[in-house]
């Protein structure tokens, strides 16, 4: 099954503010139809990055068997990582980046492996805030995340590691 997912993360305030994320599922069925699904969260302290990762998590860990995922970020973060094969890099030198320093956010760099897995998976950049229609809408959604009321956003425990609270996604696991 081929499936498209275009993917977000914004910060307010990076990064002592909140942040969120947007990503959309697309599919379409033999018949032609598109199928859709929209995945977004709020944090109340968090990163950019970790924002623009936990998007493509989210929409890797919805997916229930394996796929020909073609992802969209805006992120050279994310897009680079994997087309520059700066992640094998990571890998090889024991989750070190040059300088002998740690590679950031590596809990989550490591959760998308564990995502991506078991499907076929290409990395795609898009320049965000350029009229793209489905990085706008990933935008809003992020934005729309970020932008909640303080009660109902979740802690990074990363970013907060005093909060027991997990990094939880709440996705519908119907494809």
């Amino acid at each position: 099954m081929k499936v498209k997912l275009f993917t977000d993360g914004a910060a307010r305030g990076n990064p002592d503010g909140p942040g969120g994320y947007g990503a959309i599922l697309q599919y379409v069925d033999p018949k032609g139809q598109l199928h859709e699904r929209e995945y977004s969260a709020g944090y109340r302290k968090t990163t950019n990055n970790r924002m623009e990762l936990m998007a493509v998590i989210a929409g890797m860990e919805a997916l229930v068997r394996p796929c020909e995922v073609e992802v969209y970020s805006d992120s050279r973060y994310i897009t680079d990582a994997f087309n520059e094969h700066w992640i094998d890099s990571w890998i090889k030198k024991g989750w070190m980046r040059s300088k002998n320093k740690p590679v950031l956010n590596e809990d989550l760099w490591k959760r998308l492996l564990k995502a991506v897995g078991p499907h076929k998976v290409s990395f795609n950049w898009v320049r965000g805030h350029n009229g793209h229609p489905e990085n706008e809408r990933c935008d809003r959604l992020a934005t729309g995340a970020a932008d909640r009321d303080m009660s109902e956003l979740l802690e990074d425990t990363v970013i907060c590691p005093e909060e027991p609270q997990q990094l939880e996604i709440d996705v519908t696991r119907e494809w």
